[in-house]
């Protein structure tokens, strides 16, 4: 129950850091400003994603 419910605060995070950060980019500074904007949420959501996957493995590693 705990993991599934982690699992969808990480979705939640990404998708507020895509969606909200890329609509206030797009809403202030424009179409290109978006493109340019997304090179940027885009690795900082992998890295998001990649640590959490680090930390599940190294939980179940160690056993929970």
């Amino acid at each position: 129950m705990r993991r599934q419910g982690d699992r969808r605060l990480l979705w939640l995070v990404v998708g507020a850091l895509l969606l909200v950060g890329g609509g206030l980019i797009y809403l202030i500074y424009g179409d290109f400003a978006l493109f340019t904007g997304l090179l940027c949420l885009i690795p900082g959501a992998g890295l998001i994603l990649f640590l959490w996957g680090l930390l599940s493995l190294i939980e179940r590693w160690v056993g929970d």
